[in-house]
């Protein structure tokens, strides 16, 4: 599970874990997860990429301080080559780890293409100009919900902010809090949109705080101790 790598500035306060049980996913625990999972390939016939989350392609344009934005879903032959360049961007490459020749970025997101739907790869459009690279993804049917309380239809990002002219302005935040909302407003089901940047990745920690995420626990994933932020869909129009 990677980290966000954008470079941003700030630190993240030391605030107290959630009030809530650490659940480890039993049978019982996972059995609503997947009869939902089921639900859909029923009604659908299929388990591509927009039946579990929806395509993050035909969402609205967010409007943000710097231009409008938009989400694309990947096309491997077409955005590769850019998003392994921002792979291989030393401050980006620190916490992604996908740093290499194309291939490594490829594997990475045909993994995703080439699965059920629970993670969707997409590039970050401001006023046209890729310039960022999202996952958006089902953090309750991701591994990342054997290391926290999922809840079902939780959705979860995964950002790098492409090039340096575009880091450490705040755009991050920018551009977080609208795809948190934007995955709000399009996945009615979702009641709160989840991110698990690298603890030591203070500046992408702060990022999150300030674009209404909470400070929800430390949790220790099997490649980093990361921050659990949590964006809940109730106190949105509060943080």
């Amino acid at each position: 599970m990677p980290d966000t790598g954008a470079e941003y500035t700030g630190t993240a306060p030391d605030t107290g874990a959630e009030d809530t049980l650490d659940l480890k996913l039993t049978e019982e625990l996972l059995a609503p997860v997947g009869r939902e999972r089921r639900r859909v390939a029923t009604a659908t016939g299929s388990s591509s990429c927009g039946e579990l989350l929806t395509d993050p392609g035909t969402w609205p344009g967010a409007t943000t301080p710097a231009g409008t934005f938009h989400l694309v879903p990947v096309v491997l032959e077409r955005d590769l080559a850019l998003i392994s360049g921002w792979m291989n961007d030393p401050a980006v490459a620190a916490f992604w780890e996908l740093a290499g020749p194309d291939s490594v970025t490829a594997d990475h997101i045909r993994t995703q293409l080439e699965g059920d739907g629970r993670s969707i790869p997409c590039l970050g459009l401001l006023d046209g100009t890729p310039m960022s690279y999202w996952e958006i993804y089902r953090a309750d049917l991701d591994p990342l919900a054997r290391h926290y309380p999922a809840r079902l239809h939780d959705t979860g990002i995964h950002l790098l902010i492409g090039g340096v002219d575009h880091r450490g302005k705040g755009l991050g935040t920018s551009l977080i809090r609208a795809v948190a909302d934007l995955a709000l407003d399009n996945l009615p089901r979702s009641g709160r949109v989840v991110a698990e940047p690298d603890l030591r990745n203070t500046p992408s920690v702060a990022a999150f705080l300030s674009a209404g995420f909470r400070f929800s626990a430390e949790t220790d994933l099997p490649d980093k101790r990361a921050a659990l932020m949590i964006r809940d869909r109730t106190y949105r129009d509060h943080l």
